[in-house]
């Protein structure tokens, strides 16, 4: 996993529209980058409903939110509406960044072993450098932590 001080790696994936998105569009503000494992699992719609009830916290302080996964585009747009989701989603099928940034791990389920997203966060800085990272964190209070610590608390 990459660590704080670290260059954010740059990515381009479509939006839940189709649109392609790169994190350098981004530089010059502060951006939240999120990764989860499934569009509308109940850990991951608690996540996302978390970051929408939170939303103008984070836009109140010029902060993107992004959330990843790889699902499709198809599946970005039903889960954005459904949960009126203000934020970005990208899809990352291919793993792109979902593996530059080191989330895809071995999960065990059950006692089941197999690879997949390990939910983390990222805080990345106006210059594009990795400020924060949080690793495995919990879908029903991350938001609330990002906005705390930005908050400097």
């Amino acid at each position: 996993m990459l660590e704080v001080g670290m260059k954010a790696p740059d990515f381009s994936l479509n939006d839940k529209d189709g649109n392609p998105v790169n994190l350098s569009d981004f530089l010059g503000r502060k951006v939240v980058v999120y990764f989860y494992p499934k569009d509308n699992t109940p850990g991951c719609t608690r996540q996302a409903c978390a970051f929408a009830g939170a939303y103008e916290g984070f836009q109140s302080r010029d902060v993107v939110v992004i959330g990843i996964s790889k699902d499709s585009v198809a599946s970005h747009l039903k889960f954005a509406q459904k949960h009126d989701l203000p934020f970005i989603l990208l899809s990352d099928p291919e793993l792109q960044a979902i593996q530059a940034y080191g989330v895809w791990q071995e999960k065990k389920l059950y006692g089941k072993v197999s690879m997949g997203v390990v939910r983390s966060t990222f805080i990345i800085d106006e210059q594009g450098q990795i400020e924060k990272v949080m690793p495995k964190v919990k879908p029903d209070t991350n938001a609330a932590e990002i906005l705390s610590y930005l908050a400097g608390e």
